[in-house]
């Protein structure tokens, strides 16, 4: 039998039963957790904007960029992140048209300090995301 047929109370259960199944879930719990973040990130890699968006993070945070082209550029990533726009991402189509169209005028605003360690480092990124 199920346990979601199961019509027993909490007293049917003995100690041992609680300590063995207690056992499968932690045992499964590592796996499972590890399927969902692998998943995740191969999900996030195949994203229209993903090498774009890696590019964008590896300029900003790298220590020789300056602080405007930094400022711009997480302006930019903190758009694409932050759920409450004014076009939702579930209207596909037009919710990355707009996260497409700020990080296009990012890039052009800040293009001379983008430099091609910045995409390098973006691919091996992605390629690292894709392997899951």
């Amino acid at each position: 039998m199920r346990f979601w047929q199961h019509t027993a109370t909490w007293q049917d259960f003995t100690w041992p039963d609680f300590a063995a199944l207690s056992g499968r879930v932690a045992g499964s719990e590592q796996s499972w957790r590890r399927k969902f973040w692998r998943k995740l990130k191969r999900e996030a890699a195949s994203l229209p904007l993903a090498e774009q968006l890696l590019t964008a993070h590896y300029c900003a945070f790298d220590r020789n960029t300056p602080l405007y082209v930094k400022g711009v550029l997480v302006g930019a990533i903190v758009y694409f992140v932050v759920p409450d726009r004014f076009i939702p991402k579930y209207v596909s189509l037009i919710g990355l048209a707009d996260d497409a169209a700020v990080l296009a005028a990012a890039f052009k605003a800040v293009s001379s300090h983008i430099r091609p360690e910045h995409r390098e480092a973006a691919k091996r990124a992605l390629a690292r995301l894709r392997a899951g």
